[in-house]
Formats: structure tokens, sequence, C-alpha cells
């Protein structure tokens, strides 16, 4: 069997050896005769899986005790509105800081239940970019700040977190979970699809301060909508096998340095290819060059018809899933974690080739 060069933005690679290892697993879980998918969310071996990913959740972002842990269904999407939900109410105001297409998605969702003050937004530039931070002009006092701290389409990313003046960021975090460390006190929600960085689609992480979570809003929000609902016991039944996953992504995490050893990795990998992007003028970065994301590697060619080219050659080197999110078109390269380097240097040499054949 092959293995191509995987730059898809979601649901993206997994590290091999953790794939091959669920797969010496699959229908035998440590000889119990079934399968982790077939076995009891109360059961004992269950609740160790789950035990052990919120472990290594805590340990690698460094959350202590301070922090509850969940295993969500429904995706980021769910928490725009589960968010505001639970924490804005009809006269109350949160800022949203409105940097792409899952913000605005955010803030859409949160218009529902109260104010939205959007202390910046880059939806006039098409999303080229992050605000620094004179540019945040955040109301008087919001309940929270919500930002997306990598954006997807657009290839854009904080470099670090808006500074809040000690206002609890509710962050969007899908794309770059767990890539880098992080601030953790600044936080009261973060929250992240696993599917880009930490495991397969299907379960959602997410991650709350307990004396934020002390100030949730419960009259009027259904049961199964309440932060408070999934603390303590599990309350229904998880994805089990996708819980499974992350947590044995997180044990690969530990084992390759922990967040401190990918921020590196990560940053090696992102600059060699806008290394060759900046070469010369044949590629062009998408967005603004302080705001560039080490996850998300957006660029356009000289006309749509090269970029075509580009796509369609690339496949022909198993180099899969450059082509641009559908709203702005161009080139792509998604290198989250389990994107190995030998995949950005065969990516990197075939531009350089296509450069050569076609400038």
């Amino acid at each position: 069997m092959t293995r191509v060069h995987n730059f898809s933005a979601g649901p993206a690679a997994l590290p091999l050896e953790v794939i091959k290892h669920a797969q010496q697993e699959l229908t035998d879980y440590k000889e119990t005769g079934r399968s982790i998918m077939e076995l009891s969310h109360r059961s004992a071996h269950y609740e160790e899986i789950d035990q052990q990913a919120k472990a290594r959740l805590r340990n690698l972002l460094g959350l202590g005790d301070k922090f509850e842990i969940m295993f969500l269904q429904g995706g980021a999407s769910s928490q725009f509105m589960m968010a505001p939900y639970n924490f804005l109410g009809k006269d109350q105001t949160a800022d949203y800081i409105d940097t792409g297409r899952w913000s605005a998605k955010a803030i859409k969702e949160a218009e529902i239940f109260g104010n939205v003050h959007v202390p910046f937004s880059s939806a006039e530039g098409n999303y080229d970019r992050v605000p620094t931070q004179d540019e945040l002009k955040f109301s008087d006092n919001p309940q929270y700040v919500h930002f997306t701290s990598n954006n997807t389409v657009a290839g854009t990313q904080f470099p670090v977190e808006p500074d809040t003046n000690g206002v609890p960021l509710v962050c969007d975090a899908s794309s770059d979970f767990l890539s880098r460390p992080i601030d953790v006190d600044k936080y009261g929600i973060i929250y992240a699809g696993a599917q880009k960085n930490v495991g397969p689609a299907g379960v959602t992480v997410v991650i709350i301060k307990k004396d934020f979570l002390a100030q949730a809003n419960t009259e009027n929000v259904p049961t199964i909508l309440q932060y408070g609902t999934h603390t303590g016991k599990i309350f229904n039944t998880p994805p089990t096998f996708n819980v499974y996953m992350v947590n044995l992504v997180l044990k690969w995490i530990e084992g390759k340095g922990g967040l401190s050893g990918f921020k590196s990795f990560n940053e090696k990998k992102a600059k060699k290819v806008y290394d060759a992007i900046d070469a010369d003028d044949f590629y062009r970065g998408a967005v603004d060059k302080e705001s560039r994301s080490l996850m998300n590697v957006t660029f356009r060619l000289p006309s749509e018809e090269l970029e075509q080219k580009f796509v369609d050659e690339a496949v022909k080197h198993d180099l899969y899933s450059l082509k641009g999110h559908r709203s702005v078109g161009g080139i792509r390269a998604s290198i989250y974690n389990a994107c190995p380097m030998e995949s950005v240097d065969t990516l990197v040499d075939f531009m350089n080739d296509f450069r050569s054949n076609n400038g």
C-alpha cells in the first residue's frame, strides 16, 4: 500500500503510527473479544480511555485542576451556538473578532442570544489578516471575547492571544489546537473540532474554566446544551471510537516532545513552504505576511488556469488536497501536526519544478 502526501484541511492527516495501532486493536480491544466501538461507554475500559485523554490534555496544556474537559458532538459549529446560549443574555454584550468565514458564522449565531460587538473585522480585505493589538476596539463590559485562533480558509493565524485586560477569551481553536503552547489562564473556553489536528471527525474537544462555568446561565437552556451537564459523569453516549483515537493522538504528541516540540516542528515546515512562495513573484502569498498561518499555507499563481494545472499535476506526484477553499480559490496546503516533513519537502520540490516549467 502507498500512502500519499495528504494536505487536506479536514478531515486531515492522522499520524500513521496511530492508525496502525488502532488497526491492531480494531477487532479485539485489550482481549475483550470486542472492538472499542462495541463496548459500553459505561464500561471500565472506556472510562479508562476517557480519563486518560483528559489527563493527557491537562498535562499538554498545563490546565491543572482549574478547567473542565468535555468530549462533545456537533463540531465547532455547535459551539457557535452553545457558548452564547450559556453565557450571553439578551441584555448583555459579547465581543467577536471577525477574521474569517468561521468567525462570521459564530457572530451570526451569537446575535440570536444577545448583543454582539465586533472590535475588528478584516472582511473588507477578504480576511487577509488578523488585527494588531492596537486595532482591537473592545466594548466597555463584554461577557467574553471570542476569536478564531487560526483561519483555515484564508490561511491566517493569531501569533499570540489578544490582550483583553482580563476578560475571558472564548476560542475556536479547531485548526491549530495543540500545535503550540498557549496561555491557558486567558481563556474561559477553548473548543476544537478534532478532525484537523487531534483525531477523526465526530468529536469536539471543549475545555472550560471552572470559575467561568460558574457564571453560566441555566434558565431555559435545554439540559444537553448546558455545559454543566457534561462535567463529572458522562451524560449521554459519546463518540467512543473517536475519543479512543484522540487519546492515541495525544499519546503520540506527548512522545514527540509535546506542544513546544510541535511549535518548533510546525515553524520549520511552514518556513520551507513560505520560502518557496517568496522566492520570486511566480507564487503569491494570499494573506498579509505578519498574519500567515503555520497550519494552512495559502497562495496564488499567475492565473486560475495555472492553479488548476498545479493541482492536477500535483496529484501525479502523490500530492493531494491542495486546491484552495471553494470560496476563495487558489492553493492551500494544510500542514497540521501529523503532516510529516517528507510531505513538505516533496511539495516544495514540486513547487520549484512547477515554477521552472511554467514560469
